[in-house]
């Protein structure tokens, strides 16, 4: 029988599109004016606080990619107006008390962009995309952070060289700093415990406890993206995510043989459940490239392509096979850091640019942020 969508699943869907200066979701800020749902098509209307909001482009698209998220939709129509002066008045209103009372539920600014890689199992290589993911990022100007949800299986330290380094608290704040490496900010399990061979005999609770800390108790500072590499499945840490987290948006990393597909589907079910967008595909392995310019797909074809037009979504990428990828891991020294000239490298940078185009860094001045600046010059 195929799934319902209802009023309030799509307002819970849009407590994940925040205005990135206020630090509050569409809904608390009363931008959602209207809801309409007919044979699986959802119009939104959405009242901006002025008629030319710099942020309307990512308001729309973070609102269409969260609806477009959840089972039962079949088309998002969002439909933006301006606010009236009243409106505008009880919106910073709400502003000022709601930073008066509340505290941030994380350490994670709301400007931050948070990219979720997943997989569907384990032997994609989706702790080298994270790594070599992030500093593509770094290499494009931005501040990037990287948080190793695999709790168990803790690989990024070693692939990033500083497995002797280990977390510290400000004695003023009292929350963690993250360790850096390569011009990003990193946070693992591994920079905790004695020794990367240490065994973390830890259940489910313990296991998001952890992830909440990692948000709530570290000083990440101001980036403007947080790219998480997830354990593989969808499990406990994936499910708690979804709730600490809500404007996570999730790639997703498989490798081209189509029973591969079968299985990174899962993790894109799991995170459309949670009303987490699944922004696009990367697939590993992809084909080995010889000196002279042939290639073989050795690990066959069409995984990545197939699993992209299941989710209707873009295949952002494909990396080929190189033994520096893997070595460079081993060693500390990831690949797109020590080896830009390498077409490994060049594939992660193209990944991240598109990432960037579906993605796009929050805006400096927001809507708000207008509409306050004339209201103070009243």
């Amino acid at each position: 029988m195929p799934a319902t969508v209802t009023e309030d699943l799509v307002f819970e869907a849009l407590r994940g599109v925040f205005d990135p200066e206020l630090g509050a979701d569409v809904v608390d800020l009363g931008m959602v004016r209207e809801v309409k749902i007919e044979a699986g098509v959802v119009v939104i209307g959405l009242a901006l606080t002025i008629a030319e909001c710099p942020m309307r482009g990512q308001i729309e698209n973070d609102t269409t990619r969260k609806i477009e998220a959840l089972p039962g939709v079949e088309k998002v129509v969002v439909e933006t107006r301006a606010m009236t002066r009243k409106q505008r008045s009880e919106l910073m209103e709400k502003a000022r008390r709601r930073a008066r009372e509340n505290a941030s539920p994380t350490q994670v600014a709301p400007t931050t962009r948070v990219i979720v890689v997943g997989s569907g199992k384990g032997g994609v290589g989706k702790s080298s995309v994270s790594v070599n993911l992030a500093i593509a990022l770094r290499g494009l100007g931005h501040q990037v952070g990287l948080l190793d949800a695999d709790i168990w299986g803790f690989s990024v330290p070693r692939m990033l060289g500083v497995t002797e380094a280990r977390i510290e608290a400000d004695p003023d704040t009292r929350l963690m700093q993250p360790v850096e490496a390569y011009g990003i900010r990193v946070i693992s399990t591994g920079l905790i415990i004695e020794s990367e061979e240490t065994a973390l005999m830890w259940r489910g609770l313990m296991l998001s406890k952890a992830l909440e800390q990692f948000l709530q108790q570290v000083e990440w500072g101001e980036l403007g993206y947080l790219v998480i590499d997830l354990p593989p499945g969808t499990g406990d840490i994936q499910m708690a995510l979804a709730r600490l987290l809500p404007q996570s948006e999730m790639v997703v990393v498989t490798t081209p043989p189509r029973t591969a597909q079968k299985v990174a589907i899962r993790v894109a079910d799991m995170a459309r459940r949670s009303a987490m967008p699944v922004v696009g595909v990367i697939e590993n392995m992809s084909y080995f490239e010889t000196p002279e310019g042939q290639r073989f797909e050795v690990f066959g074809k069409g995984g990545g392509q197939d699993l992209a037009d299941s989710l209707n979504i873009p295949l952002i990428g494909a990396i080929p096979l190189d033994p520096t990828l893997g070595s460079g891991a081993d060693q500390g020294r990831p690949v797109v850091a020590v080896r830009p000239d390498l077409p490994v490298s060049r594939s992660f940078e193209e990944i991240a640019r598109r990432l960037v185009e579906l993605v796009p860094p929050a805006d400096a001045e927001t809507c708000t942020g207008r509409i306050a600046k004339l209201m103070a010059a009243l």
